[in-house]
């Protein structure tokens, strides 16, 4: 709440004792304040919400109407799970599935008044608002961890299912198709000479891989920003770009405003990557795609990330051939490879007890470096995100060929380097990095593809990908092993993984 300074000011002075320094406390004084001069709690929210500057999702209960929520959102996410004779609120659909599918989402500004038979919506013009009402596709079953120790673990081995879902219409047809967008995709991206993209923490990853794919397969300018800095900085707008959005919730605080920037500026062409179908980004976007991931409950995203990287390798492929870039032969093999994506991760995953074992080294480390090239620099920066998440061991990651340039200073035998190493036209200027590393006493940790000719030693350990060349989808494949490693370190150091110390699943504030 921006202007809780002042309202918690004017709020002492009429006598209100404030219990915290959080901003949030002035909301549930100001609604008090306007009850006791109404006595009416759909009045008295209204009315303080009007006073609010900031974003929020709130829900008000009163002893005086225990059979009564009154909730308001502005900025943040909000829906209501229609059950029978009960009805309830929640930021996440996820949240809803063991009590109800039924769900309707609010709007920006709306205020709902809601008892265990009724609810009513008003805009924020005050007025009666009918909202629809949407059968999730999900099940209660998909939320329950099952088998699995943790949703990070579960959601890490549900990925080949993930992305055969996310796939499923792409991969049965025997050419790229621009509908996979949406109906007049391809007018639309037929007109764009640029891609920006706006995203936040693993999304932004994402959206930097895609950048080397677009450049690369489509010969599309593209380039990535933090959607935090892009909604405050002047920027050049180009009305030809396209503006892809990516965010698991679709509610993401920053990626909005910075989308509402976008635009401001007159860049009409946009489109969101998303995994939550009518989420506020797929109702701001004219195109979209949806990962059909299923609902991610752990913090440290990870099947949202490789199933948003699967629907950018398909707009790469749909940009491709909307601009001649793409042979018959080249597009066979990319569609083919695709298919083929589902089982090689599966067999990724089993190379989780090699990983694990590499855990055990990383237990009592407080620094870790990680390293790639080319498009495998954003997955090191992945891997690093991963590893502070939630294990809190401070790591970083750079583009390897810039060791020299500053980190080389960090390395040590107790700064383990951990290298991605795809076999690919940069794989003989990597070596040669991993042996600066080793120059200086570092211990390499290093996820390799099979072929690359990188071999164990004393201080060097390889894991190694099954297959050969992965080719353009290899920085899917090289994601899985860094997360499961992520995983298996933080159960090392005993910390909460899904709910890892001061972070949130869906960042619905600035």
């Amino acid at each position: 709440i921006e202007n809780h300074e002042a309202l918690r000011a004017r709020l002492m002075g009429a006598g209100f004792a404030f219990a915290s320094e959080t901003d949030t406390e002035v909301i549930a004084h100001l609604i008090e304040w306007y009850y006791r001069q109404s006595k009416d709690l759909l009045e008295a929210t209204r009315k303080a919400v009007a006073e609010l500057e900031g974003a929020y999702a709130i829900g008000v209960v009163s002893e005086d109407a225990p059979n009564r929520l009154v909730c308001a959102r502005k900025g943040s996410p909000l829906l209501i799970g229609l059950g029978i004779e009960e009805n309830f609120i929640a930021s996440d659909v996820s949240a809803l599935l063991p009590v109800t599918q039924r769900v309707m989402y609010l709007e920006e500004g709306d205020v709902a008044d809601i008892g265990l038979l009724s609810v009513n919506v008003y805009d924020a013009a005050g007025n009666k608002a009918d909202r629809s009402v949407h059968i999730s596709e999900l099940s209660a079953d998909m939320a329950e961890l099952g088998n699995y120790r943790h949703f990070m673990q579960k959601e890490i081995h549900e990925q080949p299912r993930a992305l055969t879902d996310t796939l499923l219409n792409a991969v049965a047809q025997d050419c790229v198709q621009p509908e996979w967008f949406g109906f007049d995709a391809a007018g639309i991206l037929g007109q764009v000479d640029a891609v920006t993209f706006l995203a936040c923490g693993t999304s932004f990853h994402a959206a930097k891989v895609a950048t080397y794919w677009l450049e690369d397969i489509a010969g599309i300018s593209a380039h990535a920003e933090v959607a935090s800095e892009y909604r405050y900085r002047t920027s050049v707008p180009n009305p030809n770009a396209l503006v892809v959005t990516i965010s698991q919730s679709g509610e993401t605080a920053d990626t909005l405003a910075a989308l509402n920037h976008a635009k401001s500026l007159g860049q009409d062409k946009t489109l969101t990557i998303c995994n939550v179908p009518e989420s506020a980004l797929t109702r701001a976007s004219r195109l979209k795609f949806m990962t059909r991931a299923g609902p991610e409950i752990g913090v440290a995203s990870t099947k949202a990330f490789t199933t948003q990287l699967a629907g950018l390798f398909l707009l790469t492929l749909v940009l491709a051939k909307l601009r001649g870039r793409l042979t018959p032969a080249q597009e066979a093999e990319h569609l083919a490879a695709l298919r083929s994506l589902p089982n090689k991760l599966q067999q990724v995953l089993a190379l989780e007890p090699e990983v694990e074992a590499w855990s055990h080294r990383f237990a009592n480390k407080h620094h870790a470096l990680f390293l790639g090239r080319g498009v495998h620099y954003p997955i090191a920066l992945e891997g690093a995100l991963k590893l502070k998440e939630i294990s809190y061991i401070h790591a970083e990651a750079y583009p390897a060929g810039e060791l020299k340039h500053g980190p080389l200073a960090l390395v040590d035998e107790d700064m383990p380097v951990i290298a991605i190493a795809p076999n690919d036209q940069l794989i003989g200027k990597l070596k040669s990095n991993l042996q600066e590393v080793r120059a200086r006493g570092g211990e390499l940790y290093v996820m390799a593809d099979g072929d690359v000719g990188i071999e164990e030693s004393e201080f060097v350990h390889v894991i190694k990908l099954p297959g050969g060349r992965n080719g353009a989808l290899s920085p899917i494949l090289h994601t899985v092993p860094l997360q499961m490693l992520s995983y298996h370190v933080a159960l090392q150091k005993g910390t909460d993984v899904d709910k890892p110390r001061n972070l949130a699943k869906s960042v619905t504030v600035e």
